[in-house]
């Protein structure tokens, strides 16, 4: 089996070197780059989680666990799909990690075929990440070229205030609005004010219009 993107990078997690030099026959095979790693510490050290397209992490091993490094890569807000190899008796484990976002789990021993189907399935999730990211970015940048005034009004404008209420509740001419409505919409490359709206909204941590709008971190990679 080929999988479609062969540019992607796949990192190994395991401290059993025969599972490990396994997997990595197994991956390579598909035309997918593969770095292996002995530990979650050698990983994290590594810097190969802002590279990496998708993690096969063992759930059981000295130090940090894979369950441990899940949650720090959550805390980190990095988005790399991890799919999780388990013995039997950590398939509990293996559920709570797929209830906290992993992208798949397998007992061992693994089924070559299962598992690359699932690789394709973590890459192509991984991609649409990173074209989130990316578009976050550029949205990020365009609000970050709006004046301090303007994002006092950006957030007003968005919650259904017409122009003379936005006036009101910042002590300006409503004419001054519009003026600064004219000049958000070019910034931020508006094409109707509905596509201001639901850019705002994105702006928004928790999808609620604030006076200051504030945002959550990009992922990784």
């Amino acid at each position: 089996m080929k999988i479609e993107d062969t540019t992607s990078l796949l990192a190994i997690l395991d401290d059993d070197k025969s599972v490990q030099s396994a997997l990595q026959d197994l991956i390579e095979s598909a035309g997918i780059s593969t770095l292996c790693f002995d530990s979650a510490e050698q990983f994290l050290d590594s810097g190969a989680r802002h590279k990496a397209a998708c993690l096969i992490a063992d759930v059981r091993m000295q130090g940090m666990s894979g369950i441990e490094l899940q949650a720090r890569l959550k805390t980190e807000r990095c988005l790399i799909p991890i799919i999780f190899i388990t013995g039997r008796g950590d398939i509990p484990s293996a559920v709570n990690a797929m209830k906290e976002g992993a992208s798949d789990f397998f007992t061992k021993p693994v089924d070559g075929t299962a598992l690359l189907n699932s690789v394709e399935r973590a890459l192509q999730r991984d991609r649409a990440n990173r074209q989130k990211a990316t578009e976050r970015a550029g949205l990020v940048a365009r609000y970050k070229s709006l004046t301090p005034r303007e994002r006092e009004v950006l957030p007003l404008l968005a919650s259904g205030l017409l122009n003379k209420q936005v006036a009101f509740e910042l002590g300006i001419t409503e004419y001054t609005v519009q003026l600064h409505r004219g000049h958000i919409m070019r910034k931020m490359e508006a094409d109707s004010f509905a596509t201001l709206v639901r850019m705002a909204d994105k702006l928004s941590p928790n999808h609620q219009r604030r006076r200051q709008l504030q945002f959550v971190a990009l992922p990784c990679g």
